[in-house]
């Protein structure tokens, strides 16, 4: 806990000196104005809740995995990374912890999608089951946290994995049905969104923000839990599984 507590305070410092912070603080308004603006336009303000929560878990989800890479390669490029390895500390645990402070500041995404939505566009959407959307907000921010921790062992095979990286952006937006429903997508692609967190995170935001009442609400927060731990659980075994390899063969440095 001590270890988690010290990372978790480590990234909040760092993000004040952080240019792709400030990045995702800019685009999460821009995204809101496009996409409510495509609503408005098209008659159709009662998909208002899709321009507030779509930019809100963008945010999260490019935060997350931006981090996920920056940790390793940053440690490889200053030579601590190896000093990292070797200390008796998990790397996971730091890993996470990190990137849940990440997570924890692009929360902030919500309140500036809240905000556009209400001043430029008149709708102010203020949740009408409050508790079930501060859980599924907070429950979101840990499976993202979880699942992008799996990246990880990744770089530290890899010392430029950005590729790859950079491909796990818009398609899980599509499979996670942030702005677009599940629905629309081809019947064959559908049953793969179940397992991909953000579908049920952004299904929850939207219904809790909405005036109807929100039905399986345990059973869905169960299923955005189960995933984002199971992200976290195949992170940890990968990382460490991958670093025994490194060690083994000397590559842990790169090249």
């Amino acid at each position: 806990m001590r270890l988690a507590w010290v990372g978790f305070a480590f990234q909040l410092r760092l993000v004040r000196r952080s240019p792709d912070t400030a990045l995702v603080c800019v685009t999460a308004p821009l995204y809101t104005l496009i996409l409510l603006a495509i609503t408005e336009h098209g008659g159709r303000g009662d998909l208002a809740a899709y321009g507030v929560v779509a930019p809100t878990l963008m945010a999260l989800w490019t935060m997350a995995l931006n981090l996920a890479g920056q940790i390793i390669t940053e440690e490889r490029i200053l030579g601590t990374l190896e000093g990292l390895v070797a200390a008796p500390a998990s790397l996971w645990v730091l890993v996470i912890s990190r990137m849940s402070a990440v997570i924890a500041v692009g929360l902030v995404a919500f309140v500036e999608a809240w905000l556009v939505a209400g001043a430029v566009f008149g709708r102010w959407m203020v949740p009408a089951h409050g508790t079930v959307f501060v859980i599924t907000l907070l429950a979101a921010g840990l499976a993202t946290a979880g699942t992008a921790s799996v990246l990880s062992p990744l770089f530290v095979l890899v010392p430029n994995a950005r590729t790859v990286q950079n491909t796990l952006t818009y398609p899980f937006y599509l499979l996670g049905g942030v702005m677009v429903p599940v629905s629309h997508l081809p019947a064959w692609l559908r049953p793969a969104s179940a397992v991909v967190f953000l579908s049920w995170a952004a299904d929850l935001l939207r219904d809790s923000l909405l005036d109807p009442p929100v039905h399986h609400v345990a059973l869905r927060l169960l299923a955005l839990t189960v995933l984002g731990a199971a992200g976290a659980a195949v992170g940890a075994i990968l990382l460490g599984r991958v670093l025994r390899r490194v060690r083994l063969l000397g590559t842990l440095a790169g090249t």
